[in-house]
C-alpha cells in the first residue's frame, strides 16, 4: 500500500523527537494512535523503521532512509500549498527569527544569507535575545515564529536538531594539560565561570553534576570580555565553543577538546501548531543546509 502523508508526518515527528510520546504531543494525537499508524506503515513496507527501547525510539537504517525521503515529499507538499498562499514571488513576506547572541554569529550568520539568496521574496528579521529563556518567551508570546537555540527547549515548543557544537577548554598559554583533556581532570581544575544564578552557570553546574566532577571557580564573570580577560591573564581556563574561539581569542590561548568529546546540540524551535508559509520555508532551508541534520533529543 502507498504510505499516506499522515503516516509520513508521524514518522518524521518521531525522528525529530526521538520519542513516540513527545512525537504524539508535537502532532496533537494520542500516543496509541500514532504508534498504530507507524506500525501499519511498517507492515505495509515490510521493514522495521524504529528501534523501540523503553521511552526512546531511534531510526533503523531503513527508517533513516524512509525519513529522508519523507522529508522530501512533505517539503514538496508544503511548497505546493505555499503557491496559493504566497500568490507568486511578487508578494513579499517576513519571517521573524530569534537567536541568542552566540548563535547569531555561529549559526544565523551563514543560514540567513543563504536563505535570502534562495527566497528573495521573504524578508528575515533576526531578533537577538540575551538568554535562551527570553528567546523561548518570545516564541511562546508570538514575538517570533522561529528561534535558533541550544537544545533542549521548553516542552511547549517543537524543535529540530540542526548541528552539534563542540565544547572545548580554553586555557592560558603554557597550561600543562593533555590534549584531549579527560573529563575526570575537570575535578579541581581552575576555571572561570559565570556567576551563580545565571542561566549559563546553571547549565554548567548541571553538566558537572552529570560528569561527577567539581572544578574550582577562580573567577565569576557575567560579561564575556571580563571572562576572556581572566583567561588571558592566566587566572584559569574557560569553557567555550570551537566554532567561535579563534574569532574571539585569535592565537592567544590554548584550545583542547575533551575525551570523550563534549557536544551541545543546536536546533531551530517554534511553537506547536501551524506555521506561516515563510516560516515553513525557513525551517525547511535550515534543516536541509545544517552541517549535521539530526533529530532533536
Amino acid at each position: 500500500m502507498t504510505p499516506t502523508l499522515q503516516q509520513l508526518r508521524y514518522l518524521v515527528a518521531v525522528a525529530d523527537c526521538r520519542s513516540i510520546t513527545a512525537a504524539a504531543c508535537s502532532v496533537y494525537i494520542a500516543q496509541p494512535a500514532l504508534s498504530r499508524s507507524i506500525q501499519s506503515l511498517e507492515r505495509d513496507l515490510g521493514v522495521t523503521l524504529l528501534d523501540r527501547r523503553g521511552r526512546r525510539a531511534t531510526l533503523t537504517a531503513e527508517g533513516t532512509r524512509v525519513v529522508r525521503l519523507a522529508r522530501t515529499v512533505l517539503d514538496a507538499v508544503g511548497a505546493i500549498e505555499d503557491v496559493g498562499t504566497a500568490r507568486g514571488s511578487a508578494l513579499r513576506t517576513t519571517v521573524k527569527v530569534a537567536a541568542t547572541p552566540a548563535l547569531c554569529g555561529a549559526v544565523a550568520a551563514g543560514l540567513v544569507p543563504s536563505f535570502i539568496e534562495r527566497h528573495p521574496q521573504i524578508d528575515v528579521r533576526l531578533l537577538r535575545h540575551d538568554s535562551r529563556e527570553a528567546l523561548e518567551r518570545a516564541l511562546v508570546d508570538g514575538a517570533a515564529e522561529l528561534g535558533l537555540v541550544h537544545l533542549p527547549v521548553d516542552q511547549d515548543l517543537s524543535a529540530y536538531r540542526l548541528q552539534d557544537r563542540e565544547i572545548v577548554l580554553i586555557s592560558p598559554p603554557g597550561s600543562e594539560l593533555p590534549d584531549p583533556v579527560p573529563l575526570r581532570m575537570l575535578g579541581g581544575l581552575r576555571v572561570v565561570l559565570p556567576p551563580p544564578g545565571t542561566g549559563r552557570r546553571t547549565e554548567l553546574e548541571a553538566m558537572f553534576g552529570r560528569l561527577g566532577v567539581r572544578p574550582v571557580a577562580v573567577a565569576e564573570k557575567d560579561e564575556r570580555p571580563a571572562a576572556e580577560t581572566a583567561v588571558t591573564e592566566e587566572r584559569g581556563s574557560l569553557f567555550g565553543y570551537r566554532d567561535t574561539v579563534f574569532r574571539v581569542f585569535h592565537h592567544r590561548v590554548e584550545v583542547r577538546s575533551f575525551s570523550p568529546p563534549l557536544l551541545r546540540p543546536v536546533g531551530i524551535a517554534h511553537p506547536r501548531g501551524p506555521l506561516s508559509a515563510a516560516a515553513r520555508s525557513f525551517l525547511s532551508h535550515a534543516r536541509h543546509t545544517a552541517p549535521a541534520g539530526a533529530p532533536a533529543s
